[in-house]
């Protein structure tokens, strides 16, 4: 299949095509890491009746998928992601919440992350240490979101 001034594509692409997927679908934003690790949070959590008379210290990891391309040929901070930011308005958040499960805790983090940062996808951990007696780490991990953005939903150039 020859296109009049482009090269022909890939045979996954081409295959595609046929059988009707539009070309930019296959074209994805590689999406890049930027990561909080061990972000000691102390709040009010669990479902005991001392638990909501004390503060508890979670430690929190969050991974946020975007493209840093920008940023590395730029070498300016407003090109990235302001992991400091991020850091800030979870642990405020986290300090003033009382939720029962961490599990609440973890789908209301990756909710504010994805609102109001520009991330189309993040992973939260939440580590409750010393929740069960001789485990190093108790906690959840969600993903929420998607990891690739097409370039049709975000009017961005890709590399083929």
């Amino acid at each position: 299949m020859e296109r009049i001034g482009m090269s022909p594509p890939p045979p996954v692409k081409a295959a595609a095509v046929a059988i009707g997927y539009s070309p930019g679908i296959l074209r994805t934003l590689r999406m890049d890491i930027v990561y909080l690790r061990d972000l000691k949070v102390d709040c009010v959590i669990g479902i005991y009746d001392w638990e909501r008379r004390i503060r508890q210290t979670l430690y929190i990891d969050i991974d946020m998928a975007t493209d840093i391309r920008r940023a590395a040929a730029s070498d300016h901070v407003k090109d990235t992601l302001d992991y400091k930011a991020v850091s800030k308005r979870v642990q405020q958040f986290v300090s003033e919440s009382e939720f029962q499960l961490v599990e609440t805790l973890a789908e209301k983090i990756a909710a504010l992350v994805l609102k109001e940062f520009p991330v189309p996808w993040v992973r939260v951990r939440i580590n409750k240490k010393g929740a069960v007696r001789n485990a190093g780490a108790v906690g959840v991990v969600i993903e929420r979101g998607a990891k690739t953005r097409t370039e049709e939903k975000t009017g961005l150039r890709t590399e083929d």
